[in-house]
């Protein structure tokens, strides 16, 4: 079985982490009038890409890889502490780890990588919080699939879930939803080398209003999404 499509298989937005019941502070633009169509969502998108997941789950990502490559494991529960203390929005800090958690889980069952074991058992003793990120970092490095691939696939696979939720929350055609993520191809592969370049100086450092837009969110009167 070719490893790298195997790792394609986390990237279906039908896989049950739980991500289609989050829109990340998404949904606070629409209903205050910001995003309301496909062009609107793009820039959006493409924002969200490039302020917030490349230096918070993107680099995370990077730095986890590097710590399994060299067997330092004490760096990626640092990093794990790190990317969920910084998430200031409780709804995302919270559904992220949630979403973490599921994966690890699945992600077990599937691969029976020792280090998703250890992860497991970490979350469940409350040692670890959980991160889709990094649950995805050790599937794409237990599957010996390189550092930037690993970092591409993941970063489809959260867009292409955002992608689906607008669908449902604007709404936008499903071919509207497919044409946009064609269209991101490149500007994902942007993101990743824009990641490879980053220090972890530069971890955390993400746009303010995104950030608020996902605090607002708790206070949305009606809402089809938990962030």
């Amino acid at each position: 079985m070719d490893k790298t499509l195997s790792l394609f298989q986390l990237c279906d937005s039908n896989f049950p982490t739980g991500a289609f019941s989050h829109s990340f502070g998404l949904e606070s633009y629409i209903q205050d009038g910001a995003v309301y169509d496909e062009v609107t969502f793009s820039k959006w998108l493409e924002v969200y890409l490039h302020e917030q997941l490349v230096y918070s789950d993107g680099l995370a990502a990077s730095l986890v890889y590097e710590a399994l490559e060299a067997n330092n494991l004490e760096k990626i529960w640092e990093l794990d502490r790190k990317i969920t203390v910084q998430n200031l929005a409780r709804e995302t800090r919270e559904g992220s780890a949630r979403m973490g958690e599921r994966m690890v889980t699945i992600a077990e069952t599937l691969y029976e990588a020792p280090i998703l074991t250890l992860y497991k058992k970490r979350i469940k003793g409350k040692q670890s919080f959980g991160n889709p990120a990094i649950v995805f970092t050790m599937v794409g490095h237990f599957l010996q699939v390189p550092k930037e691939t690993t970092l591409l696939y993941y970063l489809y696979s959260t867009i292409a879930s955002l992608v689906q939720n607008a669908v449902r929350a604007i709404p936008l055609g499903q071919t509207v939803g497919q044409k946009i993520i064609y269209t991101f191809q490149s500007e994902l592969t942007r993101a990743v080398k824009s990641i490879t370049n980053l220090s972890e100086d530069e971890f955390g450092i993400v746009s303010p209003g995104l950030e608020l837009s996902q605090m607002q969110h708790e206070r949305l009167n009606i809402r089809i999404f938990m962030s």
